[in-house]
């Protein structure tokens, strides 16, 4: 009886480790970032590749962190914060998002509670941090947000797409 018991947590045991060790598929990264950009692989505005198949990323248990990257916001990073794996999707014609840019200027595209991106940027560096909506803003507003985490007070930043803000030091 208890060989028969010991067999089957270790079957089980087996079971669960093989599940978290089985590496992330590549299509769902691919399906990702076509949603965060709104265009498909090789179309203006979407990534310029698929994600390169010979990379064995963990499987991300928990929902991946998609942000853009760079100065010209040229990529996005994919990260998975659980698995602790980041890898950066490089985007064609990121002047023009596809289905991110406003049909019409002054058309609120953050909306007060949304969650957005804050770009702070400077000479030679760029950080982002997430944060919220204060109030709704159209593209080239100046809206008050609020970092996320512990601190209270708002700041105001300039609206640059949607779920985006940033400031600019001098």
């Amino acid at each position: 009886m208890r060989n028969i018991f010991l067999g089957t947590a270790a079957a089980a045991l087996f079971a669960t480790t093989a599940a978290a060790a089985s590496p992330m598929e590549h299509s769902i990264i691919d399906r990702a970032v076509a949603d965060f950009t709104g265009a498909a692989i090789g179309q203006p505005g979407g990534a310029k590749l698929p994600v390169d198949r010979r990379l064995r990323l963990a499987s991300c248990q928990s929902p991946l962190d998609l942000q853009w990257f760079g100065r010209d916001q040229r990529s996005i990073q994919v990260a998975c914060p659980r698995e602790g794996w980041r890898i950066y999707v490089a985007v064609d014609g990121v002047a023009n998002h596809a289905g991110q840019v406003p049909e019409q200027y002054g058309e609120t595209i953050v909306k007060r509670g949304e969650n957005v991106s804050i770009l702070v940027r400077g000479r030679g560096f760029t950080l982002t941090r997430q944060g919220s909506a204060v109030e709704d803003g159209a593209q080239g507003e100046w809206i008050r947000i609020r970092a996320s985490g512990e601190r209270t007070e708002t700041m105001r930043a300039l609206v640059i797409r949607p779920g985006q803000v940033g400031i600019d030091l001098p």
